[in-house]
């Protein structure tokens, strides 16, 4: 069943508010202050509207109230696609701070979602509640981050060599089996790529970033099939934290930076493939005249700042990654976040380019074949 969420109006939350918080009152009574001022969301499965939330957004601040997901619908990620989804908003209208009054029912939810605890407790309506608060600024790069990817096609963990769906090997029927081992061994970010979604043009395997992004506290980046903004929609919909684009921003320019101007930077993963110092488009069937370096700057200029880099003759072969390359696109353009992807094969390889400067690292069949081991990450985690 479909998904979304929507702009609703005050009259939209008031039955859901009351069912799920304040069974008893009349409904009336569960309005609060300044609610027509607000921005009200709902979230629709199907036709059914299931969570609701209001925003009230003052300067660089901004309060949530009122989280309500109907019973039948707990337990599917929902309040946290919906806090996703309200964080995206405050980015877009420069908030840099989100807060509620939570119950403290409800302390462990916001806890894992980053929140911190900045009162103590205190009683409205003989219900215990706290301050809870957390900081939208944006997080400063950690020095270099382990980054696996999960590639799924008919919903499987698969991988395929040099990007040819021929040559696929499935690793695990559950993706999310494989995600909660990344998460085990401390890793906190996951790429994950729907192949279908690639070869199709369109977002196909949400569900599979939905059930991850709601069992699992990663931060994941999506790609394959983004092509129009009801795709980018689904994506951050869906539970991702980053969108991953990569043909759309060589051969749609406009439709890129507009993403980048509504959504944020730390909302976009830029990915660069490249052959020959060229990039590459269409599932690397097609080469370009356009320099990697000269298409990377003109994105920074535009205000991109995640940018990951694959050299397509090196992808899915186990022959190492690119150090070079990559030693040349940092040294080209200084103050550049750059994440290696691809031909990485041993744990070397992985130290050398965090020698190297790069931002991260990629890593795919390595791990799924035994090449690298989680132990062995676990120094650089």
């Amino acid at each position: 069943m479909s998904v979304s969420i929507r702009n609703i109006t005050t009259e939209d939350t008031l039955h859901l508010r009351r069912d799920v918080l304040y069974p008893h009152w009349q409904l009336e009574q569960v309005r609060v202050d300044h609610d027509d001022d607000g921005l009200h969301f709902g979230l629709y499965e199907g036709r059914e509207l299931v969570t609701v939330v209001s925003l009230f957004i003052s300067g660089a601040s901004a309060q949530f109230r009122k989280l309500a997901t109907a019973a039948h619908c707990r337990g599917k990620g929902y309040g946290k696609r919906m806090m996703q989804h309200i964080s995206n908003v405050c980015l877009r209208h420069n908030v840099r701070t989100l807060w509620c009054n939570a119950r403290d029912s409800a302390e462990t939810f916001y806890l894992q979602l980053g929140f911190t605890r900045t009162s103590d407790i205190f009683y409205k309506d003989d219900i215990a509640f706290y301050k809870m608060e957390i900081s939208l600024e944006p997080k400063t790069a950690a020095s270099f981050s382990i980054i696996p990817a999960i590639d799924i096609i008919d919903g499987k963990c698969v991988r395929l060599t040099q990007g040819d769906y021929s040559q696929k090997k499935v690793y695990n029927e559950h993706p999310l089996e494989v995600a909660k081992e990344f998460e085990a061994s401390g890793i906190q970010r996951l790429h994950l790529v729907d192949l279908d979604g690639a070869k199709k043009g369109a977002v196909v395997n949400w569900k599979v970033l939905e059930t991850i992004a709601g069992k699992t506290g990663m931060v994941i980046d999506f790609g394959g099939g983004i092509k129009s903004d009801k795709d980018v929609a689904i994506v951050f919909e869906s539970g991702a934290a980053m969108a991953t684009i990569g043909s759309v921003a060589v051969k749609q320019p406009d439709l890129f930076f507009r993403w980048l101007g509504e959504y944020g930077a730390d909302k976009m993963f830029l990915g660069a493939d490249v052959k020959e110092e060229k990039i590459a488009v269409g599932g690397w069937l097609e080469t370009t005249e356009l320099s990697v370096f000269d298409f990377l700057q003109a994105n920074m200029e535009k205000g991109v700042t995640q940018v990951f880099c694959t050299d397509i003759a090196k992808d899915g072969l186990l022959q190492g990654a690119s150090t070079e390359l990559y030693r040349k696109i940092i040294e080209k353009l200084p103050g550049i976040q750059l994440t290696a992807s691809g031909g990485v094969s041993r744990i070397e390889d992985v130290e050398e380019l965090q020698a190297a400067g790069l931002a991260g690292v990629i890593i795919g069949k390595a791990i799924y074949e035994g090449r690298i081991t989680l132990a062995e990450l676990k120094k650089f985690i």
